[in-house]
């Protein structure tokens, strides 16, 4: 359903969002020297790289851009061998599904056990406060199955894995190397700070709270600095900010929670260029 899927969300959720102001992806680049991303419409995925092995965060949708935007970054497709996975909507794994151009088909991936549940078929993911069930995700990989606070080390890369259901009943949220958060959808940021995910998108609101503020208990009483990299609203490393209203979710449509910063319509990709890609460094979100 990978491709059928992504062009549907392209259709459907950019006439539901256009002109609303609710998602800020960061155009494809670099945010540091470990850190590369690519914008696939409204989404963003991610790729750390560290002692020659480049470990891919999520998986967007199924975007035939893909290869062509990694291509800009110097990364081959074939040599990921590693992919973490927050969750299984299609804008984070489209490109791993059976009707893919299966890109990554020799990369392992990494996904909650709890998470697994919805490609085994014994969980149902519904949104729009459960009114609306998604198609079955289908993905034939090897699969390493992970469990909360679980930590794995690959060719020397921490990887800490940190359980935050709510958005989907296994989502998880990565620590790499003690210095890098990747949030998936459990963060949305505003134009004054992170609130909880798009509570449209939920499986559960109240569980999405209280498990943002177990994540924000947990990451501001580490020591160091850490870049706070969400799935469609940039990244940030104020834990001030990202963590501000962990007790409020973002509900779409209502003016409060517009970003003036967004894009009319994330869908369209003018600005997202080769030569920026390779040339500018992606900058931090700021707050109001």
């Amino acid at each position: 359903m990978a491709k059928k899927d992504s062009q549907h969300q392209k259709t459907s959720m950019s006439l539901l969002f256009r002109g609303k102001n609710i998602f800020k992806p960061i155009n494809t680049g670099r945010i540091d020297e470990r850190v590369s991303c690519i914008r696939e419409w409204i989404a963003n995925i991610f790729f750390y790289t560290r002692n020659g092995t480049t470990i891919m965060i999520d998986a967007g949708y199924n975007y035939d851009r893909l290869k062509e935007k990694m291509e800009w970054l110097n990364i081959d497709p074939s040599e990921i061998q590693h992919i973490l996975i927050t969750h299984q909507d299609t804008d984070h794994v489209g490109a791993l599904e059976d009707d893919s151009e299966l890109l990554f088909r020799k990369a392992k991936i990494y996904i909650g056990e709890i998470e697994n549940e919805y490609l085994s078929g014994k969980r149902d993911r519904r949104v729009i406060h459960k009114l609306y069930k998604l198609p079955k995700v289908k993905i034939s990989n090897e699969k390493v199955l992970l469990k909360d606070k679980q930590v794995l080390y690959i060719d020397g890369i921490k990887v800490e894995c940190l359980l935050v259901p709510g958005h989907t009943w296994g989502h998880m949220v990565y620590l790499i190397d003690d210095e890098y958060l990747f949030t998936g959808d459990t963060i949305w940021f505003g134009r004054d700070g992170g609130y909880s995910f798009l509570s449209t998108l939920a499986e559960d609101n109240d569980l999405s709270l209280r498990s943002l503020a177990k994540l924000k208990k947990d990451i501001t009483g580490r020591k160091g600095t850490i870049k706070v990299i969400t799935g469609h609203t940039g990244w940030s490393e104020d834990l001030n900010m990202v963590f501000k209203h962990c007790d409020r979710k973002c509900t779409p449509f209502l003016r409060h929670y517009e970003d003036p910063e967004a894009p009319y319509d994330g869908y369209i990709e003018d600005d997202d260029t080769k030569q920026n890609a390779q040339n500018i460094y992606l900058k931090e979100k700021t707050f109001n």
